[in-house]
């Protein structure tokens, strides 16, 4: 029974990240008709209403101090992340921010080495990570020139890698308390979406509605909002339930080589030798950071 739980964990963290790494196309349509923040309010909306639409039911929180582990996790996970990668992405290159951002499974490690029970840290998810990492990196630049230091756009990344590890060590604890997945991501969402109002206020929310109302627009928005959202983060939620913080995260590796295969695919865009290689590579990263080996003299 629990070989087959964990087999659904695995299943659920890739079903999310297959559909995470397909976003950037919906997001690259999107951004022509929105702002990066009129675009993240309204998906998270959707998400949240989509979330209510299956399972209309309350959230009877038992204690008052979770509730400070769901506003914390609406916090990083919807709020810091999306709105310091966006902004990371406008001071420093895409290829920065993803190679950046895909060192977010180490924070985890480490944050949910000191702050959860059963979170051990392995030797092979180093190796695996260093793998990964220099898989993602080929991935990333492709063999270009592109590799150049933008402090205040790779800072922020950091930034948002290390707050997406903070959401999954709070998602994690939040999985204890044993409430209905799909009732913690809605909660998580409305915390999400009750920090953006600041910005939004700042920045302005003014988004065309004629705009919405495209049909190619429109589809998009939906795929953002009600499978990338409120699907994907239920799955995603679920599966570190299941696996653990520091399991889950690894496949956050996958991105990337999704991204690469679906711009061939759907764009027609070519892939060069190194491409395959750092493909190869993450790939690699990934399986070595999963594998189970006997426990040993100082093995953890």
């Amino acid at each position: 029974m629990e070989n087959r739980k964990e087999f659904q964990g695995h299943l659920f963290s890739l079903f999310t990240i297959f559909i995470w790494g397909t976003t950037f196309i919906s997001t690259k349509i999107l951004l022509k008709a929105f702002t990066p923040f009129e675009l993240l309010f309204i998906r998270f909306v959707i998400g949240f209403l989509a979330l209510f639409v299956l399972y209309p039911h309350r959230l009877n929180v038992r204690e008052r101090k979770q509730e400070l582990y769901f506003a914390g996790a609406g916090l990083c996970g919807i709020t810091l992340y999306f709105l310091l990668e966006n902004i990371a992405l406008t001071y420093t290159f895409a290829s920065n921010v993803g190679v950046i951002i895909s060192i977010a499974p180490f924070f985890t490690a480490i944050f949910a080495h000191l702050l959860l029970d059963g979170e051990k840290m392995r030797t092979q998810f180093f190796i695996g990570f260093a793998v990964a990492v220099a898989g993602i990196c080929l991935i990333s630049f492709n063999g270009s020139s592109n590799l150049k230091l933008n402090p205040l756009g790779d800072i922020l990344a950091v930034l948002a890698a290390v707050v997406w590890a903070v959401y999954s060590v709070l998602t994690k604890k939040i999985s204890g308390y044993h409430y209905h997945t799909i009732l913690v991501t809605r909660r998580i969402f409305f915390y999400g979406l009750l920090f953006m109002l600041p910005v939004l206020c700042i920045a302005g929310f003014e988004p065309d509605v004629s705009q919405i109302i495209k049909p190619v627009n429109l589809f998009n928005i939906l795929f953002l909002g009600f499978g990338a959202s409120a699907i994907c983060f239920a799955t995603w939620n679920y599966a570190l339930k299941i696996l653990g913080a520091v399991k889950t995260s690894v496949y956050i590796y996958m991105v990337p080589v999704i991204t690469v295969i679906t711009s061939v695919l759907i764009l027609h865009e070519t892939i060069t030798g190194i491409a395959v290689m750092g493909i190869l590579l993450t790939l690699t990263g990934l399986i070595i950071s999963e594998i189970k080996l006997p426990a040993g003299p100082g093995y953890k």
